[in-house]
């Protein structure tokens, strides 16, 4: 069985070169340019014999990534006893083993495609458990989600390396403790499931944070974590809001410099946080397609 080991902080390494590579081409006036643009990676997973998903990824954490798809696609419980994961490097393969047997053949056939790009799937039965959940109590202080949304901005990242790409961060209080990046925010949020589950974190009093657009599938996955408040500079849609609401999950919006929208559970909000001292986004952290919520 895994043991459960202190969690390490993890943050993006925009140094690492297996993430970018360089690539040539012409600007708009037709000169010569070079550019960094991120690696993307198949990863085929496994849960003890079975094939389960083939994943494009940017590979940084195949192990929290692997056990994070298993446990947001309701294949892996929180309480279900991993004895061990594999990753194989040269095979592009990672393998989850567990205790019991486990076989998903016809859940496999009932797939639905998700609004999340880079392939994203969610199956239709996560939907059935999600009338019962109670999400724990919590409390977003305006003072934190302005001290979050600037250390993300801020720190180093594949995203102002490279663009192409989404972020996601679990954050205590004001401060990241857990920043994960990829092609898809659903393989960003993933990692950060497995990170949880593979070092005991509790999530009660977490904030979730994503570059993305706060969609159903978003809003799922922060909700199978059992993580009450889920934050995006992005924007949302109307079933991400309507799930919200149904289950109590704090969710706030449009999050830039001073602004943000909170369209769920704004009753864990408190405003402590004097406007005056707080400065408008720099356009050097502005994501692509801002003006239409990507």
């Amino acid at each position: 069985m895994l043991e459960k080991t202190p969690a390490p902080l993890i943050f993006p390494n925009p140094a690492d070169p297996r993430l970018t590579e360089s690539v040539t081409g012409i600007d708009q006036t037709g000169a010569k340019t070079e550019t960094k643009v991120p690696v993307e990676r198949p990863l085929t997973l496994y849960l003890n014999a079975q094939e389960i998903v083939t994943m494009m990824t940017i590979n940084d954490y195949p192990e929290y990534l692997a056990l994070g798809y298993l446990l947001n696609q309701n294949m892996l419980k929180y309480d279900d006893a991993v004895t061990d994961v594999e990753y194989h490097d040269d095979l592009q393969v990672v393998v989850v083993r567990t205790e019991h047997h486990t076989n998903f053949e016809a859940k496999l056939k009932k797939r639905t495609q998700t609004s999340g790009c880079a392939q994203g799937t969610a199956f239709g039965e996560l939907l059935d458990a999600f009338g019962s959940v109670a999400l724990p109590r919590a409390t977003l202080r305006t003072s934190w989600l302005y001290q979050m949304t600037h250390e993300i901005n801020t720190v180093p990242s594949l995203y102002l390396e490279a663009g192409a790409i989404h972020g996601c961060a679990l954050c205590k209080e004001g401060s990241p403790v857990c920043y994960t990046e990829d092609v898809g925010r659903h393989n960003a949020v993933d990692k950060i499931a497995g990170w949880i589950y593979r070092h005991g974190v509790d999530p009660s009093d977490k904030i979730l944070y994503t570059t993305g657009r706060l969609t159903s599938e978003m809003v799922i996955k922060t909700v199978r974590m059992g993580i009450p408040i889920l934050v995006s500079r992005s924007g949302f849609t109307a079933w991400g809001v309507e799930l919200a609401r149904q289950v109590g999950l704090t969710l706030v919006g449009r999050a830039r410099g001073k602004r943000f929208i909170a369209l769920s559970g704004e009753e864990r909000i408190v405003y402590d946080q004097n406007l005056q001292y707080i400065e408008e986004e720099s356009a050097r952290h502005k994501r692509k397609g801002e003006g239409s919520d990507d």
